[in-house]
């Protein structure tokens, strides 16, 4: 397969009035064209020059880029797993990342232990990044509680449902880190169909009136399930930045360098106290939105074929290939720490225990509440029901 090289693209950045070649973006990109964006590597693996984001990677070494290959092939390894487990009746739902994962290891790994992350359900590479147990992201997928694990241990949100309602969180949080003085981040993601909410647009303007060190992190990867995103905007996404104020970049969300090199620079602003920025990652979802989802019905398989030629682990591994930073040895170790993963993770899920009943009426009031305390003895004597044989 002949995939066309993008190695002369120029990458374009919009910051209010500015880009990176030196004049204003205003033309959305036609369906099928390929835009101009921020990349650092083809999707044959050649390093591309980029005097504004190089510096970010500059001092790279062989065994972070092997890092970065081992963390999308991990990542990939486990929500291949957590795809099955669901087919197979262990969860009831899952959100894949297929073909996300440079744009979630990239950016995940750009963070600081001390920046807040606020995901939405689909970033398993990013809860990777942060350390959280792959396994504890499925709990609230197979009904067992509703997070899986502590927030505030790896600086880490619980995963958000409700479409687009954590970039809010995200903003007062970035707020209140501005008002402590702290040079910390906040990091937002979010997906090319929550950018059309309104709790979006909400937060862009909050957080440029009150320059909150936040980056806004949308993944655009084409589809809002069923949607193509032409039938939500008539700009490119990270363009819509100029119109409160802050900048925006769009990077080959393929390319987990150029994702890192932007991410730390646009985390940098944050911490800097030049307030936030937008980063689109144009990427592709590579499978259907969910488990519950026929992607076969709304779209071909010829566009499926043209972003498969641009796989973010196999462009990596070109390069790895090409600049001699790893061998066969290296390849072969990590399949078998990819199988043990898969099999620790079906494991662990297997072994899940049923959730406590009457943990339901737990942490809804800080305090507690008469009403909730009636509730659960309600629902004690209603329990207690069937253990006497009056409830069967």
């Amino acid at each position: 397969m002949t995939v066309e090289s993008t190695a002369a693209r120029k990458p374009r950045r919009s910051a209010g009035t500015k880009s990176t070649a030196g004049k204003r973006t205003t033309a959305s990109t036609a369906p099928g064209a390929e835009p101009e964006l921020a990349q650092l590597l083809t999707p044959e693996g050649e390093r591309v020059k980029n005097a504004e984001y190089d510096k970010y990677v500059a001092g790279i070494t062989p065994d972070e880029l092997r890092g970065l290959y081992r963390d999308m092939v991990l990542t990939r390894r486990f929500d291949a797993e957590a795809t099955s487990l669901q087919r197979q009746g262990e969860l009831g739902l899952w959100a894949s990342l297929l073909g996300q994962e440079a744009a979630q290891i990239g950016s995940g790994r750009a963070t600081r232990e001390d920046d807040y992350v606020f995901p939405t359900y689909r970033e398993h590479g990013v809860a990777w990044c942060r350390g959280v147990d792959p396994a504890n992201l499925l709990g609230m997928f197979r009904g067992v509680n509703n997070g899986g694990w502590d927030p505030n241990s790896n600086n880490f949100q619980l995963y958000t449902i409700v479409i687009g309602s954590q970039t809010l969180h995200a903003t007062g949080y970035a707020m209140g880190v501005a008002k402590d003085g702290a040079d910390s981040a906040v990091i937002a993601y979010f997906g090319d169909g929550a950018s059309s909410q309104g709790d979006v647009a909400e937060s862009f303007t909050f957080s440029a009136v009150y320059n909150a060190p936040v980056v806004f992190f949308c993944q655009n990867n084409q589809w809002a399930i069923s949607e193509p995103t032409e039938k939500q905007t008539r700009v490119p996404l990270y363009q819509r930045a100029q119109g409160y104020g802050f900048p925006g970049v769009r990077v080959d969300g393929n390319d987990v360098l150029a994702v890192l090199a932007v991410t730390k620079w646009a985390l940098e602003r944050a911490r800097s106290g030049e307030g936030p920025t937008l980063v689109e990652a144009y990427t592709y979802r590579m499978g259907a939105h969910t488990t519950s989802d026929d992607p076969t019905r709304y779209r071909g398989d010829e566009e499926r074929l043209s972003w498969e030629a641009k796989d973010p682990i196999l462009r990596l591994r070109r390069y790895l290939e090409a600049s001699n930073h790893t061998d066969e040895g290296f390849f072969a170790e990590l399949e078998e720490e990819s199988e043990a993963l898969g099999k620790r993770v079906r494991e662990a899920v297997r072994a899940m225990p049923d959730p406590d009943h009457f943990a339901i009426f737990e942490n809804v009031y800080a305090d507690g509440h008469a009403l909730v305390d009636e509730e659960r003895a309600q629902f004690a004597a209603y329990q207690a029901s069937f253990a006497d044989g009056e409830g069967a």
